[in-house]
């Protein structure tokens, strides 16, 4: 038997408050917005916010309350705040995964590996060709993909490259030297072969974001890529990593990447 009042409430007027769609009322309050992008706590908020330190898109807010609407940039000591926690995720690639978005319908994509990585949206930093193996950093973290992305920083890549024919020392240090290539210069930090392997493989040091550059280079000197694998990214490794798993970067890692 159903409740009593379930029956009174047939003869009331049907309710139009917010809560009663089941859909969240529309727009956050701005301290709660700074606080859940974890730059402070909502007390801390109101005091900036009453500091004049808080900019909504442009302007500056000083009233406590405001609430900040889909689409909205705020700004926090100059700074753009995003309402998630920021949340980095390394990714081993395994050949035969597409980039994110770079996947044709039906084929497999470098976002099916880590998607039960973090319930928030994450974007790789860079890109590594389906035929392409080795680390690729995912992050919410605009202002980090950035960074990591800029000529400015240069962040460094090791790359294992296997070739299909023996390389010459003396093509070896032509290599070191450079390249211009359709006017982009490609030059490598260093070009060593692995040790203990076989004179096809080599590791190439190199700060450049378009890892097909690895490619042209070695077509330049008349060798043909057989595989490639990042190995190195911006002082994150490998290690303790198996091919087409997933870690959440570390406290250590992070600082490391801030020092860029």
């Amino acid at each position: 038997m159903k409740p009593s009042r379930n029956k009174k409430s047939h003869s009331k007027k049907p309710s139009h408050k917010p809560a009663s769609s089941g859909k969240p009322e529309a727009g956050i309050r701005l301290n709660k917005y700074i606080a859940n992008s974890g730059l402070c706590s909502r007390r801390e908020a109101d005091m900036h916010i009453s500091l004049g330190t808080v900019r909504v898109n442009g302007k500056i807010v000083t009233e406590m309350g405001v609430k900040v609407m889909p689409g909205d940039r705020v700004q926090f000591d100059d700074q753009p705040v995003n309402p998630e926690k920021n949340i980095y995720v390394l990714l081993n690639k395994p050949k035969g995964f597409a980039t994110l978005k770079e996947g044709e319908r039906g084929q497999k994509t470098v976002a099916d590996l880590v998607a039960n990585a973090t319930p928030f949206k994450i974007a790789p930093v860079g890109r590594l060709d389906r035929q392409f193996m080795g680390l690729l950093l995912f992050t919410n973290d605009a202002t980090m993909a950035k960074k990591l992305t800029s000529a400015k920083t240069r962040a460094q890549k090791i790359f294992h490259v296997v070739v299909d024919k023996n390389v010459s020392r003396k093509q070896l240090d032509d290599m070191q030297k450079g390249v211009e290539i359709d006017k982009v210069l490609i030059q490598p930090s260093e070009v060593r072969y692995v040790q203990g392997a076989s004179k096809r493989e080599l590791g190439i040091q190199i700060a450049i974001n378009d890892n097909r550059a690895i490619k042209r280079l070695l077509e330049h000197f008349n060798f043909e890529l057989v595989s490639l694998d990042l190995v190195s990214f911006a002082g994150l490794t490998k290690k303790d990593l198996p091919r087409g798993h997933w870690r959440i970067l570390n406290e250590k890692d992070l600082v490391a990447l801030n020092m860029l």
